[in-house]
């Protein structure tokens, strides 16, 4: 699988995002999807996962009620709404394909897309 992220900006805190993950190959079903951030300096941390079916969704503490992750099997892409955005959510975003949300969120990732850049100025 080859997953290609985009979406990612400069836009002003309060302000929203959507990035968005196309997957290539027949396989994109079979994968629980997730993002994940990475601040200058800083460790890289999950943001959000969802499950196969979609129907279970993980967020991160920093993230929860302000970003909603969500999967379009038919156009195999997975999304990250950003809404009411803040300067410490900067960072590279990348999403990532996973046998399942709760491998996703203890890093056993099978394929990682390349990052794309959120800014969000104060």
């Amino acid at each position: 699988v080859q997953l290609q992220a985009s979406g990612g900006g400069l836009v002003q805190a309060g302000g929203s995002l959507r990035l968005s993950c196309a997957a290539s190959g027949r396989t994109f079903s079979r994968y629980a999807m997730a993002w994940f951030r990475q601040a200058p300096g800083k460790e890289r941390e999950i943001v959000a996962a969802i499950s196969r079916s979609g129907f279970i969704t993980y967020y991160s503490d920093s993230v929860k009620g302000r970003f909603t992750i969500s999967r379009d099997d038919t156009k195999t892409t997975v999304y990250l709404q950003m809404n009411s955005l803040k300067p410490e959510d900067t960072a590279v975003y990348y999403c990532a394909a996973a046998v399942s949300a709760t491998q996703a969120r203890n890093f056993i990732i099978d394929f990682w897309g390349q990052g794309t850049q959120v800014t969000v100025s104060s």
